[in-house]
């Protein structure tokens, strides 16, 4: 990458007033993180709830990924999970009903109509995670400290609580849109990515907190921060490494009436689902240990235990979690490539353009041909990229020091994919902009 592009692009207008936008939606952001739902008590409840997440290790993935506005009960405490989680179920509906997908080859203004519907799912699915949420809070917090911690409180002043929640969730998506449309890089990874910088700190700071004063776990403490280091490598490589398939066009000479072959190629990424398949696991998965959290104190015994067995599987320390979750970033690495590298319709736009590979046939062959290599592509990817998001776990079973570390490792996976997106997206138009000089 040629940092010395962003030296010359920088007396842009158009993309001063981008990262501009972009810098000022993140400090909004992180403004809304300390504006709390309006409760009664609400320091007795962001002091119990800092100690609740510090001590369940779910609940403290969950917070990493809201910037702390859980564990301050902010109202973008959801952050972006019931907007994930709309887009989620419009991506499974669109490969089982004929109209969405239809509309999904319609172009943007297909997207834009399915934009349009996923925001609409979002606002039900926000009012529902919202009002199990608080209904959590309260259950728990009766359990452990013997009272409800948020308090009575009239219908009047619950609904008031449950649309304030509902309320910060749209806005953050919202404001994720406007960076996607009149900033740089995708919006929603963007918050994302905000509100996991601002805990990653204190997450690795915990680590090398546990580690002072014993040598040997010092000398642990060290060694993860090598094999982070030794990650973030692997991520970058992974997330660079693609395949280029060689293309053809018959082209006619200007000069007579032959026709010359002009070379050119398709790259096909190694992960072409970057780093969705993470996203999307992380919200199935946080939904079993919640609904545990939420009903293991249930009047009806065998609900209540059985949600403490379910809450106790899917802790991030379980073995069951773990291979859950390998699973499930293998099969959205495939769900979601699936989504957005279509052969078919790659192999039809290259005979309408008159392209084709070398030899290979044009229409059917080409297809399959584009099947077979991204199949192999996508395993390797989804092998690759289910290593790297269970091995923070790993090593956190068989180091002492490394507690709290894996909510690092999952975030650090997350953290260096949209940083190289958006840096990516950021010289592209940086270069953009350099050629206006010519």
């Amino acid at each position: 990458m040629d940092f010395s592009i962003f030296a010359q692009a920088y007396k842009n207008r158009d993309l001063r007033r981008r990262l501009l936008i972009v810098i000022g939606i993140i400090t909004i952001y992180s403004l809304l993180t300390h504006v709390p739902v309006p409760v009664a008590n609400t320091t007795s409840l962001q002091s119990f709830l800092l100690q609740l997440f510090n001590n369940t290790p779910i609940l403290g993935f969950a917070n990493i990924f809201s910037g702390g506005a859980l564990a301050s009960f902010s109202i973008v405490l959801m952050g972006l999970g019931p907007f994930i989680n709309a887009s989620i179920i419009m991506q499974l509906l669109g490969q089982v009903i004929p109209k969405l997908e239809a509309l999904q080859k319609e172009g943007e203004q297909g997207q834009n109509k399915i934009n349009y519907y996923t925001r609409l799912l979002t606002v039900p699915l926000a009012l529902i995670q919202s009002f199990a949420m608080v209904a959590f809070i309260r259950q728990t917090s009766t359990k452990i400290e013997g009272f409800d911690i948020i308090g009575k409180q009239s219908l009047l002043q619950w609904a008031v609580v449950i649309l304030s929640i509902t309320a910060g969730s749209l806005l953050l998506m919202w404001l994720g849109e406007i960076i996607t449309d009149r900033g740089i890089g995708n919006g929603i990874s963007i918050i994302i990515l905000a509100g996991i910088i601002s805990r990653l700190p204190q997450s690795f700071g915990q680590v090398f907190s546990i580690a002072s004063g014993d040598t040997n776990a010092m000398i642990g403490a060290i060694a993860l921060v090598l094999i982070f280091l030794a990650m973030i490598y692997f991520i970058v490589v992974l997330n660079e490494g693609q395949r280029n398939i060689p293309i053809s066009y018959a082209r006619r000479s200007s000069s007579s009436n032959s026709y010359n072959a002009v070379d050119t190629h398709l790259p096909i990424r190694l992960i072409t689902a970057g780093v969705i398949p993470i996203i999307f696991s992380l919200a199935f998965l946080s939904i079993p240990g919640f609904l545990g959290q939420l009903f293991s104190n249930a009047k009806t015994v065998w609900l209540a235990s059985f949600a403490k067995h379910i809450s106790a599987l899917f802790q991030p320390t379980n073995w069951v979690y773990i291979g859950v979750y390998f699973l499930m970033v293998f099969v959205f690495t495939y769900f979601y490539t699936a989504v957005v590298f279509k052969p078919t319709d790659i192999a039809e736009n290259l005979q309408k353009q008159g392209g084709f590979i070398p030899g290979i046939r044009p229409g059917r062959e080409t297809e399959s041909y584009l099947k077979k290599v991204i199949n192999r592509l996508t395993f390797s990817g989804a092998i690759a990229l289910g290593v790297i998001a269970v091995l923070p776990f790993l090593l956190e079973k068989f180091i002492s020091s490394a507690q709290n570390i894996a909510i690092g490792g999952t975030s650090l996976l997350i953290l260096v994919a949209v940083v190289i997106e958006t840096m990516k997206q950021i010289e592209s138009r940086a270069l953009m902009a350099t050629y206006e000089k010519y």
